[in-house]
């Protein structure tokens, strides 16, 4: 095809410099037919200028004289696309209709899919004329057009789920970013969970609005099942009772979107790809959860202090910071937990989620109230709490903590090096044992009792005391010993005042000067 540079340069070797049409053709890879063309189509648009009365007109024409050349396709045969090839792909398309309409959306057929579908079955034809044929047939409707929305302080925040495949402690895991946006500006606040229930889901509200430092008047979710119960008719939704407590607690309203119109939330939308992007294209191998959630939380202070073009030159923190005065004002933070009545069985274990965490053994047979949060696990006997663990995401997994168990201990000391709860101890709960208590028998009620006295005074005052002991040469490193140092060190230290003191003396001289007297007269007698 012919360019606009080579045609400029074969018009202005015949108007300008008079050369003829041969010449040109044969200093040019051109043929004298397609230089003829140009030049008498330039010379009737010249013609047509002189003619011209509108400014419309001539304008038209002074865009069509410099305008680049483009060859006529229109009616050129279609070789490869012949009637057996147009009614496969039909029917394609028909499937992909019936599959929106019995649920099935995510099966349907792309474009590469129809194009493999076409040449498994032998025909001998390109991708993009597959995808001329099916736009130019059935993607030839309108676009839809979208009404861009404004906004003002304090008025609405979105909440969105976004996956991050990350490694963490050596495994791949894919982590659910909690994402809020403020409709305002640009501000972010997201958290890593494990999963994408209630627990996670309240939790990820209290510790945005803390971070926002106020409420916003306005939440929009799209139809996730943590906030839409069941839907009442084409356009309503029923909220689920966690989200009507949390909404009237903090008093905000909600909003949800319509099915598969995730644009009515766009901000989050985006920015759930830009964070993700943005913060994590260098960086994915973590340690913990934990250690993820201190790199989300830099890199998202990081994004909301820069300043952008379309935000006025101003950043998202900056747009924050005027809209607080806004906000609803921030409560205490919400209980967000679920709460579950459990039976202590003969291990004294409570069971949740496949998952044991351990009780004090006293509590076996009794029935104890767990308190399930994002991270943690907290239970309660008779209102007061007996036993917290960090909550385990796996199954058939088990959290013990060995002074749960010291009562049965007592009466079975044996079974102590071979039980699970000493296999979970702490590390330098073992160390004591392997380097002062391990291969003597007698020793180990004497580290049960060690083990109470941790429970009593701490692990820290501990390896304090045995520490001392150690120094000493002459002191040995057992139970006892540490008892009385420990103790010892607990002892309110009580300084005798000067005036006791001296009052004592006198006490003391009186009584030895009677003594004295009494033990004199016995000797004259």
């Amino acid at each position: 095809m012919i360019k606009l540079n080579e045609k400029a340069d074969i018009l202005i070797k015949h108007f300008v410099e008079g050369q003829s049409i041969r010449k040109i053709a044969r200093e040019s890879e051109f043929s004298r037919n397609t230089i003829r063309k140009y030049i008498r189509d330039h010379e009737e648009k010249l013609q047509n200028l002189d003619k011209a009365k509108s400014r419309d007109e001539i304008l038209t024409l002074i865009e069509s004289l410099v305008e680049t050349p483009e060859y006529d396709s229109s009616n050129r045969n279609k070789y490869k696309m012949n009637e057996a090839i147009k009614k496969d792909i039909d029917y394609c398309i028909k499937e992909n209709k019936k599959r929106r309409a019995t649920g099935m959306r995510k099966l349907q057929r792309k474009k590469i899919d129809i194009h493999e579908y076409l040449l498994g079955k032998g025909h001998d034809i390109s991708y993009s004329t597959v995808c001329n044929y099916i736009r130019n047939t059935y993607e030839n409707a309108a676009k839809e057009a979208y009404i861009k929305q404004l906004y003002h302080e304090g008025e609405s925040l979105q909440f969105d789920y976004g996956e991050a495949n990350l490694e963490i402690a050596g495994k791949n895991k894919t982590l659910n970013m909690a994402l809020f946006t403020t409709g305002f500006g640009f501000h972010h606040y997201g958290k890593f969970y494990a999963n994408k229930k209630m627990t996670s889901f309240l939790d990820a509200h209290v510790k945005a609005f803390k971070n926002f430092n106020g409420v916003y008047h306005e939440v929009v979710y799209d139809n996730l099942k943590q906030a839409v119960k069941r839907f009442v008719g084409p356009s309503e939704k029923e909220a689920t009772e966690d989200l009507v407590k949390l909404s009237l607690y903090y008093g905000f309203k909600y909003r949800f979107c319509n099915a598969y119109r995730g644009n009515e939330k766009g901000k989050v939308e985006k920015g759930v790809d830009f964070v993700r992007r943005r913060i994590f294209s260098q960086k994915t191998s973590f340690e913990s959860i934990e250690e993820a959630n201190e790199y989300l939380a830099a890199g998202l202070k990081r994004l909301n202090s820069m300043k952008k073009a379309e935000l006025d030159n101003r950043s998202p923190y900056e747009l924050w910071q005027q809209e607080i005065p806004y906000l609803l004002p921030l409560k205490p933070p919400y209980e967000a937990c679920r709460e579950k009545e459990c039976r202590v069985n003969k291990y004294s274990f409570v069971t949740f989620e496949q998952n044991k965490y351990s009780v004090p053994d006293h509590l076996v047979g009794r029935f104890v109230n767990s308190r399930i949060y994002s991270d943690y696990i907290k239970i309660y006997y008779n209102d007061e709490l007996v036993a917290k663990h960090q909550r385990i995401y796996e199954v058939h997994k088990c959290s013990i903590e060995i002074e749960h168990y010291l009562l049965t201990l007592k009466r079975k000391p044996g079974a102590l090096k071979k039980s699970l709860a000493f296999h979970q101890m702490a590390p330098d709960l073992k160390e004591i044992y392997k380097l002062y208590y391990d291969n003597y028998t007698r020793k180990t009620k004497e580290f049960i009792e060690l083990l109470e006295l941790v429970s009593e005074k701490g692990l820290d005052e501990i390896k304090g005391a045995i520490e001392t002991l150690s120094k000493n040469k002459k002191s040995m490193v057992t139970t006892a010993n540490i008892k009385v140092l420990v103790q010892k060190e607990n002892t309110p230290d009580f300084t005798i005042s000067s005036e006791i003191n001296e009052n004592s003396l006198e006490l003391l001289k009186k009584w030895d000067t009677m003594f004295s007297l009494q033990n004199h007269q016995e000797v004259i007698q």
